[in-house]
């Protein structure tokens, strides 16, 4: 591959086969603004429909179209990882393929980039996502924050252009329960935000679901801050400290005013409580165990079945 790129744009691609045609042509126009020496790596995840045909055909037209077919469906993160581990541009660009990230809006990534800043991301100021996606977002924006002590918007996505220098350092970081823009904001350096215009989806449907959105986010809450196992631990110190208070005063009612203390009922009300408490301690304990488990095991991030240039298939 081409060690003169400028500008590297890696977009996985989900259930968007109808906007690749459409996202090669903006891009081609746009990047063509800023140099001819460009790249656009397309990573399939082992779309549903014929992403990987119509990739196939775009690499034909165009060389600088490169092409990355997972062996299987690993999700948007390690898809995105895959092809910033292919790309060679002094420039990266981070985006979806549905074209709600529109290609024209790279000038300004860019342009605010020349001021000197390393990383520089995409706010999307007036979202054209269905309400129930809106909500979905900020609910999980709102606890990632809340567990993580971060401030990180949810009006930011993928949509980001970084240098060089930042992809060497993001490549050091092999966790894999992470997202690519919270990975980002882990790596420091100089960074913006700016606003961007947002389209309505055109082609296909999210694939974030409310149940991946609660997966996600368990997985990047779990592997970013230990912060439930602090609160379990505060949580039960808490309840002891009541329950002492509460048996000094039960004592007390029985020696000095000779009030007998309920038995049973309150005695098995006390008993599912606190196991009901134990219950989640341990499921908390549980999932850091067996995220630690997983990460021991060391196996790749993904899988390449094919790619459209010539060059070993390989895995991260």
């Amino acid at each position: 591959m081409n060690s003169s790129v400028h500008i590297s744009v890696v977009t996985p691609v989900y259930g968007c086969c109808k906007s690749l045609n459409k996202l090669y042509e903006r891009l081609n126009k746009t990047l063509s603004t800023l140099t001819e020496n460009f790249e656009i790596i397309m990573i399939d995840d082992s779309s549903p429909d014929n992403s990987w045909d119509a990739i196939k055909k775009l690499s034909k037209v165009d060389n600088r179209v490169k092409g990355i077919s997972l062996s299987r469906n690993f999700g948007q993160s390690r898809a995105i990882t895959a092809g910033l581990d292919y790309a060679n541009g002094d420039w990266i660009v981070v985006m979806d393929c549905d074209l709600q990230d529109q290609p024209e809006e790279i000038l300004k990534l860019y342009t605010k980039a020349q001021e000197g800043y390393d990383i520089v991301f995409g706010k999307r100021f007036n979202r054209r996502d269905g309400f129930i996606k809106r909500i979905r977002s900020n609910f999980f924006y709102f606890f990632y924050n809340y567990f993580t002590k971060s401030n990180t918007d949810s009006r930011v996505s993928n949509f980001s252009i970084i240098t060089k220098k930042v992809l060497k350092a993001l490549k050091k970081y092999s966790e894999r329960n992470s997202s690519y823009p919270l990975s980002v904001n882990l790596v420091g350096f100089k960074r913006a935000e700016i606003n961007i215009e947002h389209a309505e989806r055109e082609y296909g449907e999210t694939s974030y679901t409310l149940k991946k959105l609660i997966n996600l986010a368990i997985d990047v809450i779990v592997s970013q801050s230990n912060k439930p196992l602090s609160m379990s631990i505060k949580f039960g110190f808490t309840i002891s400290f009541f329950s002492f208070i509460y048996t000094i005063w039960l004592v007390g009612k029985y020696y000095i005013y000779g009030v007998e203390v309920a038995g049973w009922t309150s005695v098995m009300v006390s008993i599912y409580f606190l196991g009901g408490l134990l219950f989640v301690n341990l499921g908390f304990m549980g999932l850091y165990i067996g995220k630690i488990f997983n990460e021991t095991k060391s196996r790749p991030l993904y899988l390449i079945d094919e790619l459209t240039w010539q060059e070993n298939s390989s895995t991260k």
